[in-house]
């Protein structure tokens, strides 16, 4: 795997204003709006992007049925667009230092990690869904008579792509790449506070070929702009990834004109420590899972289950090694833990410890507010003496906090990993692979990483159970949520084709 240069550059690239992009074309939106977009790690102004109206997204899904309808796209060969993705995967490591210095800055992500995991993964994506392109073929059946059956895969047509602000570029990368290769159109509506992006995809891949229309991106508010374009007409599927409400609100909406939706939705993973396990190793995994992108991670690990002779001794080891993750200066190549995405994330992180402490928690770690240079930061925090009505394990916490909990049993351990209702991720830390088969199949989660965390390759599938959503992304799994099946019979008999 190609890894991208993590030298810190000597003169950082520039951040520019954004403008809407529809139909192949830069403009701003109908009625002038623009929209500030804040930086994280400062909490100042960043630069602005322009702030889209209804009318506008109406332009961009018109813009995208045109394309789809005159078979521009969607009439190319698989292989064809392949060729047009490859192009896209080149340009996006030829400009990897502007697009890792850009989400870096747009959504407060350490340097070091926005070039070697956003960047990086996203060029992955494009690669690999480019090589999925070479695999569109059909199949014919066999059947009784004489007849002749094939089955024909086709693209869906429009699709809309939503996506949170937590990781902007990878997470655009997955629906994007996809649903293009497939031969479907796109409007693309990023998180309104992270944006920056998914204006400079929208340029490399015009670059690599995609013809108007083909690919579209409308920036302003999702709550304004949101609804209306998962319940357009002209709009075939609806691509999301965000909280469990906001996708069940899609879902509800989407759904009264039976209009397909994938959704990538909430998670509160549990990550399970045996006492079988290789105590340093498995440190290598849990800290990591709950600190990440400052815990902004669906997939993160914030629950940590610990075998019962273990838990003190785990414990004392986490009061020692999370005060030492580096911490801070997002442009210094060895910080780990930057700053929360907004003012709003900091202060709801920051209620959610507040009321685990009320409710009795220890902390172990952490449990504040840093001030630093004006940004959104928490110190990485763990809780301990919490139980499952704890607000810290019962929610969410989309921040970097890990709740540590004891368990005595294997089926002790599998019902609390169980108890929450998301099901996206999960961990098992152990050294005996039996255990770990017998407990991963036992678990309600969509994937499950033994003896590490996060281990994500484009290859392997990733989605959510229960309130963690639905459908795939990655691999060809995903690929078939962006087509659909159509069946051709042929009567064969003589005359019947006259």
């Amino acid at each position: 795997m190609t890894v991208i240069d993590t030298a810190t550059p000597a003169e950082a690239p520039a951040v520019r204003a954004g403008r809407l992009f529809v139909g192949g074309k830069w403009r701003e939106a109908s009625d002038g709006g623009r929209a500030d977009v804040v930086a994280p790690a400062t909490g100042r102004k960043l630069t602005d992007v322009a702030k889209a109206t209804i009318q506008d997204v109406d332009d961009a899904v018109r813009a995208a049925r045109a394309a789809f309808d005159s078979g521009i796209w969607s009439g190319l060969s698989g292989r064809e667009r392949s060729r047009v993705l490859h192009r896209a995967h080149d340009l996006i490591r030829e400009r990897a230092e502007e697009l890792a210095y850009v989400e870096s800055q747009d959504a407060g992500k350490p340097i070091t990690f926005a070039r070697v995991v956003d960047v990086e993964h996203s060029a992955l994506q494009y690669e690999y869904a480019a090589s999925l392109g070479q695999h569109l073929d059909g199949s014919v059946r066999e059947t009784p008579g004489n007849t002749h059956a094939y089955v024909r895969r086709e693209p869906l047509g429009v699709v809309a792509a939503i996506t949170p602000f937590n990781f902007p570029l990878i997470l655009s990368s997955t629906k994007i790449a996809t649903a293009l290769v497939a031969g479907n159109t796109v409007v693309h509506k990023p998180a309104s506070d992270t944006p920056l992006t998914a204006l400079l995809i929208a340029e490399i891949l015009q670059e690599a070929g995609v013809p108007d229309g083909v690919f579209n991106v409308i920036t302003g508010s999702g709550a304004q702009l949101g609804d209306h374009l998962v319940t357009h007409p002209d709009v075939d599927k609806v691509a999301f990834t965000g909280s469990t409400d906001v996708g069940a609100h899609v879902a509800e909406l989407a759904g009264r004109s039976l209009r397909p939706v994938t959704a990538e939705l909430g998670g509160n993973a549990a990550n399970i420590l045996f006492a079988d396990a290789d105590l340093d190793q498995a440190l290598g995994a849990i800290i990591p899972a709950f600190v990440f992108n400052a815990g902004q991670f669906c997939m993160a690990g914030p629950r940590l289950l610990v075998e019962r002779p273990l838990y003190d001794v785990v414990l004392g080891i986490l009061a020692d090694a999370v005060p030492g993750v580096p911490f801070g200066d997002i442009t210094d190549p060895t910080t780990v833990i930057g700053p929360l995405a907004s003012q709003n994330q900091l202060d709801k992180v920051s209620a959610l410890v507040q009321a685990a402490r009320d409710a009795g928690a220890r902390v172990i770690a952490g449990g504040e507010k840093v001030d630093l240079d004006g940004g959104f930061y928490y110190r990485p925090t763990v809780l301990a003496d919490v139980d499952n009505d704890n607000p810290a394990v019962a929610e969410e916490v989309f921040g970097p906090v890990l709740t540590v909990q004891p368990f005595d049993t294997e089926d002790e351990a599998v019902a609390l990993a169980n108890s929450t209702p998301f099901g996206l991720a999960s961990g098992i830390q152990t050294s005996n692979l039996a255990k770990a088969h017998r407990v991963a199949a036992k678990l309600d989660a969509g994937i499950t990483w033994v003896n590490g965390w996060a281990l994500l390759d484009p290859s392997v599938p990733f989605g959510g159970v229960k309130k963690s959503g639905w459908g795939r992304e990655y691999g060809p799994e995903a690929l078939d949520s962006y087509l659909r099946s159509k069946s051709i019979v042929i009567n064969l008999d003589e005359g019947a084709g006259r």
